[in-house]
């Protein structure tokens, strides 16, 4: 790609601000929206603590229109999300919720009323969470209020009283401005709708495609351009690593890669589905992924990032990879006007090397639905519950005759240098019942499946032994008589 070629091209990045088109140029591709806001805007109420979406400091929503008219809004990481990737959108920052003659949002007032702040340096973004969790639908309760403020860290140690607020905040009267329903709500998706483009956004050094068509010719034009999804993984090589990064062509504005498509069989989700979105429309057909997908990253995390960045990016602690891979996830890829597919387990060649071709990406992930017949049941150990890096993570699906196993898929992260399947630990498996006799050969099989490695997160002992004790807990659950669900594990 080069630069992308803007010869006649609209190269201002357009959004909304404060019910005002705000029209951006001249900035880097990689300028976040938090150094915007913060370097040329001059609003200091948006934070950076951590500049790697982990803190919450940096909060902000943003709106946008959906396929039926209405908007959405969600909370994001500012400080590793670029300012172009916003083109198209409304953004709202703490400073926009105020009326203009001063009176409080009913989330500000709360904080107020309920001494929710203390030092006041996370303040901004725990506002702007609950905010996004106002904007939505229903009556959250305490722990949707929790659930809600997962990516917002307060140095004080202040949660208490912050929560009380998430909870009383619907208990005030509605806003003449940003109520939910907000009388500005139509002029705001009809002047959303007037920035929409029709053709792509390019900018030197970054380029929107519209569809997919455009999309893979220009990465087969340019191989050595970086494909951006979410960017949070590809923020932080910008905020920490401090890397040049290639030119950009971003997968967000290309429509055929933002659709979730089921049937009785299967979920195939494209390559700019949110995590949210992904993770919403596998737990509603494998309500065994719940505690998985709610403990992926916080929400700003997963609404900007994509389950198939997490997929490409092939981290060996990647908490999706071992839970699709145990499902049978094939990856749908494209290069040039050519379209294969690949089982996702054979997408890893080794440690950040994948069986990707010049020019070819993934255009979706294909998630088959268990049948009736198989036993399902995903884990993740990390040494906190929320916004934590997997020490181990484990995805188990055995087919059933009876109670023999006719299939046996074992898969796992963090124990070797990509996501892999436990081949020998399955082979013991087969034809067996699943009782102690044959999940005890199973466990002494992983010794012969991997070889972890001792880092930061875990000792390699330690990997070894939770990986069997995670068999264990497998058969433990096939014999409770309630519906097999995960449950948190957490190491001492």
């Amino acid at each position: 790609m080069g630069q992308a070629d803007t010869t006649g091209a609209d190269t201002a990045i357009r959004f909304v601000l404060d019910g005002n088109v705000v029209e951006v140029r001249d900035v880097a591709p990689t300028t976040t929206v938090l150094e915007w806001l913060r370097e040329h805007a001059g609003r200091t109420g948006t934070k950076e603590g951590c500049a790697e979406g982990d803190c919450g400091a940096c909060t902000v929503v943003l709106g946008e229109r959906c396929g039926d008219g209405a908007l959405r809004w969600r909370a994001v990481n500012s400080c590793i999300r670029f300012l172009p990737t916003i083109d198209g959108k409304e953004l709202v920052t703490v400073e926009s919720l105020a009326a203009p003659d001063g009176t409080l949002h009913p989330v500000q007032q709360a904080m107020v009323d309920l001494h929710a702040s203390q030092c006041g340096f996370c303040t901004p973004g725990f506002v702007m969470s609950l905010f996004a969790l106002y904007q939505g639908e229903g009556v959250p309760d305490r722990d949707g209020v929790i659930d809600a403020l997962a990516g917002n860290l307060c140095r004080c140690t202040g949660y208490r009283p912050i929560v009380d607020a998430g909870c009383a905040m619907r208990g005030y009267a509605e806003p003449a401005r940003w109520s939910r329903a907000d009388a500005q709500a139509a002029a705001r998706a009809e002047l959303l709708q007037r920035i929409q483009r029709d053709a792509a956004l390019a900018l030197p050094g970054f380029l929107a495609p519209r569809n997919l068509d455009e999309l893979a010719q220009a990465y087969l034009a340019a191989p050595q351009s970086l494909l951006l999804a979410g960017g949070t993984d590809v923020g932080l090589w910008v905020t920490k690593h401090l890397r040049e990064l290639p030119p950009i062509i971003y997968l967000g504005e290309v429509a055929e890669l933002a659709r979730i498509d089921a049937d009785a069989r299967r979920v195939r989700i494209g390559a700019a589905v949110s995590l949210t979105d992904a993770w919403a429309a596998l737990v509603e057909r494998i309500p065994e992924l719940a505690e998985l997908a709610q403990r992926f990253g916080s929400p700003p995390v997963r609404n900007s990032g994509t389950l198939c960045g997490n997929v490409a990016n092939g981290s060996p602690i990647g908490d999706a990879m071992p839970a699709l891979i145990a499902l049978g996830a094939e990856v749908e890829l494209r290069r040039g006007e050519r379209t294969r597919r690949l089982a996702l387990e054979d997408l890893y060649l080794g440690y950040q090397k994948k069986a990707l071709e010049a020019g070819e990406f993934v255009a979706a992930v294909d998630v088959p639905l268990p049948s009736p017949s198989t036993r399902v049941s995903f884990y993740k150990i990390s040494k906190r519950i929320d916004q934590d890096i997997s020490a181990v993570c484990a995805g188990f699906a055995l087919r059933m005759d009876g109670e023999r196993i006719v299939e046996a898929r074992l898969a796992y992260g963090g124990m070797a240098a990509v996501p892999a399947r436990a081949r020998a630990a399955e082979a013991v498996l087969m034809g067996k019942t699943l009782d102690r006799t044959s999940v005890n050969a199973a466990i002494a099989a992983l010794a012969t499946d991997f070889s972890p490695i001792s880092d930061m997160r875990a000792s390699a002992p330690y990997r070894l032994r939770t990986a069997g004790t995670l068999l264990t807990r497998f058969l433990l659950a096939q014999h409770d008589a309630q519906p097999l669900r995960t449950h948190a594990v957490t190491p001492a």
